[in-house]
């Protein structure tokens, strides 16, 4: 049914997404599909890394890990932009084109007031991608 699920992955946040992860996971184990992970990091020192070749390296041992976990292949590729907040959903759209993805799992949160105002990530790319996404709470 799927070909490629896409999993956007904020290294910063790992620990909150671990029922997005589970679930892209899961899906990936079920359809026999491969599973890649994203991220997205600024050209600038960051929290999780001093530079993007670091940050593409843990995004790397991180996809490496949860292929170890699950037992399933998968990738990770690593984008670069100037201001990862303002670019983060274009940059995920251009993932989407850019690994053929037909599928994207990814975490969302509980929806309130603001998001009448700036919509959540995972709105914005439901709304925008020409594939299915699954928002995971």
């Amino acid at each position: 049914m799927y070909r490629t699920i896409l999993a956007p992955v904020d290294l910063t946040h790992v620990a909150r997404l671990g029922k997005a992860i589970d679930t892209a996971c899961d899906l990936a184990v079920h359809y026999g599909t491969r599973l890649v992970f994203v991220g997205v990091t600024a050209t600038t020192p960051t929290p999780v890394a001093h530079n993007p070749h670091e940050f593409e390296r843990k995004l790397a041992e991180f996809a490496a890990e949860q292929e170890r976990r699950h037992g399933i292949a998968v990738e990770s590729r690593a984008y670069t932009a100037h201001d990862p907040a303002v670019q983060i959903d274009d940059t995920l759209l251009q993932a989407v084109e850019d690994t053929g993805a037909d599928l994207v799992v990814m975490a969302s949160h509980l929806p309130n007031v603001v998001d009448a105002i700036w919509p959540s990530r995972g709105g914005r790319v439901a709304s925008h991608a020409p594939v299915s996404v699954f928002l995971v709470r």
